[in-house]
């Protein structure tokens, strides 16, 4: 994937004020192109596109996609486009969407730079988008066929099988397709789930699987999410903690999600935050059944036992594992809690865990908990390769995880 000699010249000579840019122009971009394709709404996080990530985002990858493009020496952009693929393909986006995109993005890019964007400069850029909306587009169509999912028809109805209660504001639903088989899915992925809100929009978010492979229906743990700062409550986990109940039928998308279960046996290092658990529950209800014998290392933080989602399916597995050992950290309530090993107090500290050779380490959590674990992990001698995390919502590490 090579721009031409012509455009590579120009991407080169003009990457550095687009870059200093980017996140302006994304600003201009999102409102002009729903201003005019307001159906795209139904696509896009609201909530993201209100606090800003969604564009920090998006500038961030077309910035990283260009540099690969012009510069040998720069990260291997490959991971993170399958990811983006990936969250793509859970959202239901189409070949079709990339030309709407495409044009708007670059009016901003002329709106924002103004008379720097000669049609020498347009055309450069606009080959950097296409070469990136062409690799998204055919590792899309790739996922949306290994699932036999209809791009044009992307969404299923699952019914609400049981409900529960995991805390005050964490909740598990059990669901199954309403008909044919249940999608097969790798240990780690998630599911988005649409649905149609009181003010007529539609919005979808992304929930992890945490349940493994079971056959017959998959198990989403969902966190209402409370407003904080004047932000207003999430909408979709509040409709669906109101809402779903056994009976009701969702919208769910294909399972995706790159960073899941291997079977390669060596030791693994779970690290988790608060709802961040569920792939971590994930992970264990698979491999109490799969594979009881290989070594895991559980650390988890919350804010108390008592929010500490799955906390009993976990316990389960662990004493079944004869080598898995767990430790938690709870900002409060930790002394007395009924943990399998004593809670520890405040937060989460690695720097003196047992940490078995040559193990994997999968995170997840809130972004800026899972990069001071990654400083820690790094510092203690985990390669960097083998830390692995996962995030919902606008990836705004994947860029640079090296500024962790």
């Amino acid at each position: 994937m090579k721009l031409s000699p012509e455009s590579e010249a120009v991407v080169a000579a003009t990457a550095g004020v687009v870059a200093a840019h980017a996140e302006r122009i994304t600003k201009v971009f999102y409102p002009a192109m729903f201003a005019a394709h307001p159906e795209l709404l139904r696509v896009f996080n609201r909530a993201n596109q209100a606090i800003g990530e969604q564009p920090k985002a998006l500038a961030a990858s077309v910035v990283a996609f260009a540099v690969q493009l012009i510069d040998p020496s720069a990260p291997d952009f490959t991971p993170v486009m399958r990811r983006i693929a990936h969250k793509h393909v859970s959202l239901g986006i189409s070949a079709g969407d990339y030309t709407i995109v495409g044009r708007h993005l670059l009016d901003a890019v002329g709106t924002v730079l103004g008379d720097a964007v000669t049609a020498e400069v347009r055309a450069a850029w606009d080959e950097v988008y296409w070469l990136f909306a062409t690799a998204l587009i055919a590792e899309e169509a790739r996922l949306y066929a290994l699932s036999g999912t209809d791009p044009q028809n992307p969404w299923r109805d699952y019914r609400v099988v049981e409900r529960f209660e995991e805390s005050e504001d964490i909740f598990s639903l059990l669901l199954a397709p309403v008909d044919g088989l249940i999608p097969s899915h790798r240990t780690g992925q998630y599911v988005a789930i649409a649905v149609d809100l009181p003010d007529g929009s539609r919005q979808p978010r992304q929930y992890t699987i945490s349940s493994g492979p079971r056959g017959d229906s998959i198990r989403v743990t969902i966190k209402r999410v409370h407003g904080a700062g004047g932000a207003p409550d999430g909408q979709v986990s509040t409709w669906l903690w109101q809402h779903a109940q056994p009976g009701t039928v969702l919208d769910v998308s294909q399972p995706a999600g790159d960073v899941v279960l291997d079977d390669e046996g060596h030791p693994l290092v779970l690290v988790s935050a608060g709802i961040g658990i569920t792939p971590v529950a994930a992970i264990m209800e698979d491999l109490s059944r799969r594979q009881p014998a290989r070594t895991v290392r559980l650390f988890h933080a919350d804010r108390a036992h008592d929010t500490h989602a799955l906390y009993a399916s976990l316990r389960r597995q662990v004493l079944a594992m004869p080598d898995a050992r767990a430790q938690n950290w709870y900002e409060r309530d930790a002394l007395g809690a009924p943990t399998l090993h004593p809670a520890r107090e405040g937060f989460m500290d690695l720097s003196e865990v047992d940490l078995p050779e040559h193990a994997s380490v999968f995170m997840c959590g809130p972004l800026p908990f899972m990069q001071s674990m990654r400083r820690t992990l790094i510092g203690r001698g985990v390669p960097a390769d083998r830390i692995h995390y996962e995030v919902f919502g606008p990836d705004l590490w994947a860029q640079n995880p090296e500024a962790a």
